[in-house]
């Protein structure tokens, strides 16, 4: 990995870690916005950011062909895991979610087993499926009967994980040759049409803290828009296998900023929990030696 890659990686972790952080500032009950506003608005930011970058290279017209995919893409990438993040973040930490997000390798190697995958069945992952379920069940188990975390937004994001993970499968199995920039932009696009009318219809009758409004900002422009734009930048240069190793700096960023800025705790789910993902999260990751 060159020096310019290895700062790109960086970077998109870090845009990718931080927008739990934005979320649960955003959708704080009191002084926040809706989570359907949250969506909304960051959809509506990035699109605005990735689709005169379509245009200007015309993929976005390949997207505009394999519409009814990036439809069904947007569905299970955008419009029901992000509405199920930030309702959950309304009651559980942003460093929690952003742990239970990380098992989306773990998920991926399943859905691509029960598709003929046959290196689904390997050794190192096999073993990674099995130690990151292990952590999953602890997380939830040891947050849910300590009372440390609400276990219906538990599964809500596990729920969103497993979306994320058939969702990349699925687009690239059916565009393959489609820029991933042109993909985003229109289903952003989809999204923000989708989620318009919710946001007309609960705009709330509270005042909005200016930190909720700056976080929605924020979010759309550098955790939505910039980081989808520079991670295919990334997955052109070093390949999808070491790209989606971003996961677990991200996940990291996630659990260090919810201590450091929002002063959330770093329970005992999360302490478990957080190691065993990863790890599980690696190996099924990890190129097996030939």
């Amino acid at each position: 990995m060159s020096r310019k890659s290895a700062l790109i990686f960086a970077l998109v972790g870090f845009l990718w870690g931080i927008p739990y952080l934005f979320i649960k500032v955003a959708v704080d009950e009191e002084n926040g916005y809706a989570p359907a506003i949250v969506v909304f608005g960051r959809v509506l930011i990035g699109a605005a950011i990735l689709i005169p970058l379509a245009i200007k290279d015309r993929s976005i017209f390949d997207a505009f062909r394999g519409i009814k995919y990036v439809a069904f893409y947007a569905l299970l990438e955008m419009v029901i895991p992000w509405i199920l993040i930030g309702t959950a973040e309304q009651k559980i930490s942003s460093g929690l979610a952003g742990l239970l997000i990380a098992s989306v390798p773990i998920w991926s190697n399943i859905i691509t087993y029960f598709q003929g995958d046959e290196d689904a069945l390997k050794a190192n992952r096999l073993l990674g499926i099995g130690i990151g379920f292990i952590g999953v069940v602890l997380i939830v188990g040891i947050e849910s009967f300590t009372g440390s975390s609400d276990p219906l937004s538990i599964l809500m994001v596990i729920v969103a994980a497993i979306a994320y993970a058939y969702a990349i499968i699925m687009i690239r199995s059916k565009l393959p040759d489609v820029s991933g920039i042109a993909i985003n932009a229109v289903a952003m696009a989809l999204t923000a049409i989708f989620y318009l009318p919710f946001t007309i219809a609960l705009w709330p009758d509270h005042t909005v803290s200016p930190e909720a409004t700056y976080s929605v900002i924020a979010l759309g422009i550098f955790s939505t828009g910039i980081a989808f734009a520079i991670f295919f930048t990334l997955l052109a240069d070093i390949g999808p296998t070491r790209a989606s190793l971003v996961t677990y700096w991200n996940t990291a960023i996630a659990v260090v900023l919810g201590v450091l800025i929002l002063s959330e705790p770093l329970t005992v789910g999360i302490s478990v929990g957080l190691p065993l993902v990863m790890l599980g999260s690696w190996l099924v990751n990890r190129r097996a030696k030939v």
